[in-house]
């Protein structure tokens, strides 16, 4: 993989793959999808896990930076804008109607929609969309990267809620 340089959702400028740690290159869905923001609660609770591993997170919506900053200001880690889709592509992350017809998801998909219910109504997350940029069908994507731009894994999900948990990163980052 070349080195590049991405903005961020608050406009800072991170370099992919960071240059002296490992990079975790997540691939969501949509500005305040509750089934990625279900995911993104996990890695914000256990970031510091994440960071002692030394692993960076950088996150990757569909959204526009406009669409994805109110749902991202107070994320501990990197969120980019990508509603060309380009890192998209370069990475083979498709998408497709089983993100929300696969079976294995629709359990998830209640529990994020109840979940995120609960957390709009307690002030700590906002709605999203109801036409969101790019459309609901993503497929989550995770990469871990060296310093090098070596991948050293990949996973492409099968279905909107098949990504790695922060415990499968933490297994993949060496000691």
């Amino acid at each position: 993989m070349n080195e590049r340089s991405v903005t961020t959702v608050s406009g800072d400028r991170v370099a992919v793959p960071a240059p002296d740690l490992l990079t975790h290159l997540q691939f969501r869905r949509f500005a305040g999808c509750p089934v990625c923001n279900l995911h993104l609660r996990s890695v914000v609770r256990r970031h510091g896990e994440i960071e002692a591993a030394g692993v960076r997170e950088v996150v990757v919506f569909h959204s526009p930076a406009d669409e994805l900053l109110p749902h991202a200001a107070d994320l501990p880690f990197a969120v980019v804008a990508d509603p060309d889709e380009r890192l998209y592509a370069e990475f083979g992350v498709e998408r497709s109607p089983r993100a929300l017809l696969d079976p294995r998801a629709w359990g998830t998909i209640v529990r994020a929609l109840l979940s995120g219910v609960r957390e709009v109504a307690r002030g700590r997350e906002r709605l999203p969309s109801t036409s969101p940029s790019g459309g609901r069908l993503g497929l989550p994507a995770d990469f871990l990267i060296a310093s090098d731009g070596r991948v050293l894994a990949a996973k492409y999900g099968e279905h909107v809620y098949d990504q790695w948990s922060v415990s499968e990163l933490l297994e993949l980052a060496p000691p």
